[in-house]
């Protein structure tokens, strides 16, 4: 499974709040740096396996299941679809 952005998310910079802001219809969400820095790499043909090694060349520890387990949560709060 490959996690991509729904149709109408986007995560951009907000500079009034010198932050990362995923925009969705329904609202905005403030993500932590650790789903901010996944969140870059759901481009929709990376599976959770390519983003944990991406991740790991910059963070130690990186597991998939602790991906997996933001990208779950992400999915359930309809910002994210699994192609």
């Amino acid at each position: 499974m490959k996690p991509r952005l729904r149709r109408g998310v986007r995560l951009t910079y907000d500079h009034t709040r010198d932050i990362q802001v995923l925009l969705y219809p329904e609202g905005v969400l403030v993500p932590n740096p650790t789903a901010t820095a996944i969140l870059r790499l759901c481009d929709g043909s990376s599976t959770v396996d390519d983003i944990t090694v991406a991740l790991s060349n910059q963070y130690d520890g990186v597991q998939a299941g602790q991906v997996l387990e933001v990208l779950t949560r992400l999915a359930d709060r309809q910002v994210v679809e699994w192609t």
